[in-house]
């Protein structure tokens, strides 16, 4: 799997004429260190699928290791993740996972 082909595939197959002007892709930095990744859902397959929460090294009871932690989660129409420095692959990797497990083929 090539992640970003991929997630700028899926993106390039939303924009239909008006999705595009009020949706998109965001990536972002974080000063922890990491990254952010939100994914605008409403218009798509995904809009109401429903995502179970994945995270690791977050959290109470999680070992703390500086860069080794992950959190992907849904929250209202927007896939949002967020992740150590070395983690923004893994993070489309998670969307692109679920995006085809729920979403129709193109």
């Amino acid at each position: 799997m090539h992640a970003l082909t991929d997630l700028q595939n899926w993106y390039h197959s939303q924009c239909n004429g008006d999705w595009e002007h009020s949706s998109g892709v965001e990536i972002g930095t974080m000063d922890n260190p990491g990254w952010s990744l939100t994914i605008d859902l409403a218009g798509t397959d995904l809009e109401s699928a429903p995502f179970p929460e994945h995270s690791y090294g977050v959290g109470l009871g999680s070992e703390a290791n500086n860069y080794e932690w992950l959190s992907c989660k849904t929250e209202g129409k927007q896939f949002k993740a967020y992740g150590g420095p070395h983690k923004l692959e893994e993070m489309i990797k998670v969307f692109l996972e679920w995006k085809d497990r729920h979403s129709t083929p193109l």
